[in-house]
């Protein structure tokens, strides 16, 4: 809708990542996990690009996710649009893209 495009919308983002981490597990140490800071970083600069849709935008989380963290084996990505104008009394809808 064009009133979306000048008012925005209120957004969620849920992150499942599935790997081996068990040298994590071990070491205690940032550097053989997830760095959780920069999944937000790349969740931030991603909502921050103009979309229609949220297809693009969980796709475009979950690619950037994939390439930057090799140890992720399968990954998660839920956008989750929360009261969208559609006319009904709906809460919020979502889509899930899964690498």
């Amino acid at each position: 809708m064009p009133e979306e495009a000048v008012i925005g919308g209120e957004y969620v983002v849920n992150i499942s990542l599935h790997g081996d981490f068990t040298k994590a597990t071990e070491t205690d140490k940032l550097e053989d996990t997830v760095d959780y800071v920069q999944v937000y970083q790349i969740v931030k600069k991603e909502m921050a690009v103009r979309s229609n849709l949220i297809e693009p935008v969980a796709k475009r989380i979950a690619e950037n996710l994939k390439s930057a963290f090799p140890p992720v084996e399968h990954l998660f990505v839920e956008v989750v649009k929360k009261n969208p104008p559609i006319g009904g009394e709906v809460d919020m809808v979502s889509v899930v893209v899964e690498l």
